[in-house]
C-alpha cells in the first residue's frame, strides 16, 4: 500500500471572508478555517476524512505564526486525535506548503495538499484521487467551467467573451509523487504559485485532471459558508468513519 502524506493549508489571512460580511456570521476576528460548522470546525471536516484512512501516514497542518498558540489550545483534543503535527505558514500559500512540505517524511510515497477551507469532501473522493495519482503521479480534482466567462478591463466593462471549451475549475485535494514536488519546490524560487499543480506544470511535468464535485467547494466568503451549512448534511457519511471530535454534534446516521 503506498503511503500518503496530507498537508492542510490553513495559514491564510482570510482576508475576503472577513471583509464580505462575515460579521452578520458572529465571525469576530476568527478565521475561516476556524469557524464552527454545524458542531464541527470547518478545519476538523476537512482533516478528518484523511485521518480516518489507513494510508495516511502523516497529516500537517500550516497555521499562521500568530494562531499557533491559540490553535493548540483551541483544538487540543482534534489534533491529539489526529496526531497532526502543526508548522508556522509564510506569508503566501505556496511558501506555507513549502515550510510543512519540509517536515514531510522521507518514506511517504506521495503528498496530498488540501486547503483547510473546503470542508465538503467525502472518503470516496480521496480514494479516487490518491488512486489516481499512483498511476499519474501527478493529479488534481477539477470541475469544468460551465458558466459564460467574460473578460473586463478596470473599468469592469467587458473587453471579450472568453471560450470556456477547455477550460476546468481547479480543486483540492492535489497529490502528487512527493519527490516530484519536492523538485518543483526546490525550482520555485521567488515565483508565487496560486496551487501546486502550477508548479508541476513549470517542472515539465503533466498534471492529470480528475473530475471533481461541484459539492467540494471552498469557503471564501461569508455567502460561501452559508451555503456551506446548507450542503453539509447532503453529503454520504459512510458507516464507520467517526467525526475526530470528542464534542462532536450528534447527527442522523448515515447523513455526513
Amino acid at each position: 500500500m503506498a503511503s500518503f502524506a496530507v498537508i492542510l493549508a490553513a495559514a491564510g489571512k482570510s482576508t475576503r471572508f472577513r471583509s464580505k460580511g462575515a460579521d452578520i456570521l458572529g465571525a469576530g476576528p476568527q478565521k475561516k478555517p476556524f469557524m464552527d460548522l454545524k458542531g464541527r470546525a470547518v478545519w476538523v471536516r476537512s482533516a478528518e476524512i484523511f485521518s480516518n484512512r489507513e494510508d495516511v501516514k502523516q497529516m500537517i497542518i500550516s497555521v499562521a505564526e500568530e494562531d499557533i498558540e491559540w490553535f493548540k489550545q483551541k483544538f487540543r483534543p482534534n489534533l491529539a486525535f489526529m496526531e497532526a503535527e502543526i508548522v508556522a505558514g509564510g506569508q503566501e500559500r505556496a511558501d506555507s506548503v513549502q515550510n510543512a512540505l519540509a517536515r514531510v517524511k522521507a518514506d511517504i510515497d506521495y503528498v496530498a495538499i488540501h486547503d483547510a477551507a473546503r470542508p465538503l469532501i467525502t472518503d470516496k473522493w480521496v480514494g479516487e484521487y490518491f488512486a489516481a495519482a499512483e498511476k499519474h503521479d501527478a493529479v488534481i480534482p477539477a470541475v469544468r467551467v460551465s458558466s459564460t466567462l467574460k473578460r473586463v478591463d478596470k473599468a469592469r466593462q467587458i473587453v471579450e467573451t472568453v471560450d470556456r471549451t477547455d477550460l476546468w475549475a481547479a480543486q483540492t485535494p492535489q497529490v502528487f509523487k512527493r519527490q516530484l514536488l519536492l523538485d518543483a519546490y526546490a525550482q520555485r524560487g521567488d515565483f508565487q504559485a496560486t496551487d501546486e499543480a502550477q508548479l508541476i506544470e513549470n517542472l515539465g511535468h503533466p498534471v492529470k485532471i480528475v473530475e471533481g464535485s461541484p459539492l467540494n467547494q471552498k469557503i471564501t466568503t461569508a455567502a460561501d459558508f452559508r451555503m456551506a451549512e446548507a450542503l453539509v448534511n447532503a453529503l454520504p457519511k459512510p458507516k464507520g468513519i467517526q467525526a475526530l471530535h470528542p464534542f462532536a454534534d450528534e447527527e442522523p446516521r448515515g447523513i455526513f
